[in-house]
């Protein structure tokens, strides 16, 4: 008599057979001296491997839009902050990223959130939250902002 849930791929490794390896997110790194192939090899590959991971269900790309089109407004929230006499600097950008730091890291449940849902893969989950947790202060944002940009241009590529 076989048991239906082992046959189901209910218990051991079963289910996991035609999952992909997990992705690697040891390149993806922001600071003062980033690899030179970020925003174009890097963000190239892991597009590719979120494409055939989510395999036209899950991750599509108004999905990942969606993360991508927040992640700018908290960007232009920080790069666009003015004292009172209306001048921008390293110092007021420093200053509004320290108040909303805790909203853009709030991205990591949200994105965490769209994956139990299974709008996005797991792949996709960690590594947005790898690029959220990586995000320090304002040209790490910055930083993270570009790598998600070129990530969803490829994407797109990828996705027809």
């Amino acid at each position: 008599m076989s048991n239906p849930q082992r046959t189901q791929g209910g218990f051991g490794n079963d289910r996991y057979r035609d999952s992909p390896p997990p992705i690697k997110l040891d390149d993806v790194k922001f600071g003062k001296e980033i690899d030179a192939n970020l925003f174009a090899d890097i963000a190239l590959a892991k597009a590719k491997f979120i494409s055939e991971e989510g395999r036209g269900r899950k991750n599509k790309s108004t999905q990942l839009r969606k993360f991508y089109d927040e992640l700018v407004m908290w960007h232009d929230k920080v790069f666009l902050a003015r004292d009172e006499n209306g001048k921008a600097s390293a110092e007021i950008r420093q200053k509004e990223y320290a108040q909303l730091a805790p909203f853009i890291k709030m991205l990591c449940a949200k994105v965490t959130y769209a994956e139990g849902r299974e709008h996005v893969s797991k792949g996709f989950e960690k590594l947005f939250t790898h690029v959220i947790r990586a995000i320090s202060d304002p040209e790490t944002l910055k930083q993270a902002k570009l790598f998600i940009e070129a990530f969803m241009g490829f994407y797109k590529a990828e996705e027809k």
